[in-house]
């Protein structure tokens, strides 16, 4: 029988980030690394409809001065568009938290995409204070479903 080693030690007092691009749960750990105990601190849930109910309009067409013939334009992602606004609307709430729950560790559970456009969001005080990160969706998953399975690695 092999020991189980935890994906992530979570140090007391540490806030734990649970996101996608749609959805964002913040997290205060009032236990200790082997025994965490998830307090939800914040919640947010952003309405993002698919593209097709957000743009009003078929994707525009250029002429070109130099060739009789014209092109279409691509359409804009509206969804994916709110999905980096609502990363970064995400990134100033949990630097706010940070600051008024005077803790400087932080660990961040969320999709590679999402991952990436918090990085490029997070001040560099936030970015300091990151003791860990796991690139899954747990959006999921309950308060005591993803504590154990932050502790339990197979």
């Amino acid at each position: 029988m092999t020991k189980k080693e935890p994906y992530i030690r979570l140090p007391h007092r540490a806030v734990v980030f649970v996101g996608d691009g749609r959805k964002a749960l913040f997290l205060l750990n009032e236990g200790d690394g082997l025994k965490p105990r998830l307090k939800v601190q914040q919640a947010f849930e952003d309405e993002n409809p698919p593209t097709h109910e957000q743009g009003s309009d078929k994707p525009g067409r250029v002429l070109s001065r130099i060739q009789p013939n014209r092109s279409a334009m691509e359409q804009t992602d509206w969804h994916d568009v709110e999905k980096h606004r609502f990363a970064r609307t995400v990134a100033g709430a949990l630097d706010r938290l940070l600051r008024e729950l005077q803790t400087e560790r932080l660990v961040i559970v969320a999709p590679p995409r999402t991952l990436a456009d918090l990085r490029r969001s997070l001040s560099p005080a936030v970015q300091k204070s990151i003791v860990g990160e796991l690139a899954k969706d747990l959006t999921g998953l309950s308060v005591s479903d993803l504590s154990q399975y932050l502790v339990a690695r197979s």
